[in-house]
């Protein structure tokens, strides 16, 4: 990349995982290179509006490991959700990193924003992300490429009732996972053992997305893989998550931290080699662009099992994608520099296309 770049770093959003996203900012506004970035950290509010932070804030934000949540912004510094904040509107070379998780971020709306005001950005498209975004469309993607994955039924909400939850039971058995489709970080996420577990867990989704998704449990240990690229995805070494509960929450993730992360994940060569092809293979299948982190279930009856996709996983202090990446030879800041140049790369082939006919 020649000369400097503005990069405007979107956080915060509108979905339940907006605090995750006020920390991975934090932590990306501190691995960026000052002399090949100016930065403009740009927060969205949980009500949608979008919000200036300035080097205050940002100095603020050292002792706790986080910008401070848009929602806490002064209100002189708000602008309409709708609009592109007036820095982008120049002739510098802007990227857009849109560092944002969940609906409303992560689901193809707001890429779907930057597409139509013609600026690069770091990340998969409007297609990529609303599939991966979505994981009963997901599966279903999945499934007619012939990519292994657990049993899962996926239904709207008007659907389920009495007849529904037996066809659930008598399907997937006890225990099952109840997900709301659109959403991440397992925000709404329950196991379920009983009936009336199941009942509960599917009012606890409901909040938060009409789309439910109801999958088997697997045995098995959670294996994640990174991806960069995009004509020419590669899959970084593979991670593995050991979680002493029933599965890998919100609180495992972000809280308490009882859950260890192994990375290298103690694998076989062979092993290694058949989870990356499958990763890139799946993030292909996918639309996915950029990055994007790969999670698998590695069953001793059934091998690994794609369980989800991430188009923007986190960049906490924690988060497996930038730690895979590391330990695979690309530290944080050389990581930012080529989510940057891939943007970059993706939006002058796309500009190529014409529009007249």
């Amino acid at each position: 990349m020649a000369g400097r770049i503005r990069l405007v770093v979107l956080f915060g959003g509108r979905s339940a995982e907006h605090d995750i996203s006020c920390i991975s900012a934090y932590n990306l506004l501190q691995a960026v290179d000052p002399d090949r970035y100016e930065v403009v950290p740009v927060g969205i509010t949980r009500s949608g509006q979008w919000v200036g932070v300035g080097d205050v804030a940002i100095q603020s934000a050292a002792h706790v490991g986080a910008l401070p949540s848009p929602d806490r912004a002064p209100s002189e510094s708000i602008m309409p959700y709708a609009g592109i904040p007036p820095t982008l509107s120049d002739d510098v070379t802007t990227v857009v990193f849109p560092l944002l998780h969940g609906p409303m971020g992560e689901d193809g709306t707001v890429q779907g924003l930057l597409e139509l005001s013609g600026l690069p950005y770091v990340g998969s498209g409007v297609l990529g992300s609303a599939l991966c975004m979505d994981k009963g469309m997901a599966k279903e993607v999945l499934r007619s490429h012939g990519i292994p994955q657990g049993e899962w039924i996926t239904a709207r909400s008007n659907e389920i009732g009495p007849e529904l939850l037996a066809e659930v039971q008598a399907t997937l058995g006890f225990p099952l996972f109840v997900k709301p489709a659109n959403l991440g970080s397992s925000i709404g996420i329950s196991r379920a053992t009983t009936a009336d577990e199941l009942e509960v867990a599917v009012r606890l989704a409901q909040t938060y997305d009409e789309f439910i998704v109801f999958e088997a449990s697997v045995r098995g240990r959670e294996i994640e893989v990174a991806i960069l690229g995009d004509l020419d995805p590669q899959a970084s070494i593979p991670g593995e998550i050991v979680c002493d509960e029933n599965f890998y929450g919100y609180e495992e993730k972000y809280l308490n931290e009882s859950a260890k992360l192994f990375v290298p994940a103690p694998l076989t060569d062979g092993e290694v080699a058949e989870v990356q092809a499958l990763a890139i293979r799946t993030f292909k299948a996918l639309r996915a662009e950029g990055l994007a982190r790969v999670d698998f279930f590695l069953s001793e009856s059934q091998g690994f099992l794609v369980n989800e996709v991430n188009t923007m996983p986190g960049f906490t202090p924690i988060s497996m994608y930038p730690m895979l990446w590391a330990a695979s030879g690309l530290d944080y800041a050389p990581l930012i520099d080529k989510l940057v140049s891939l943007a970059l790369a993706r939006h002058a082939r796309r500009s190529k296309f014409t529009t007249e006919h």
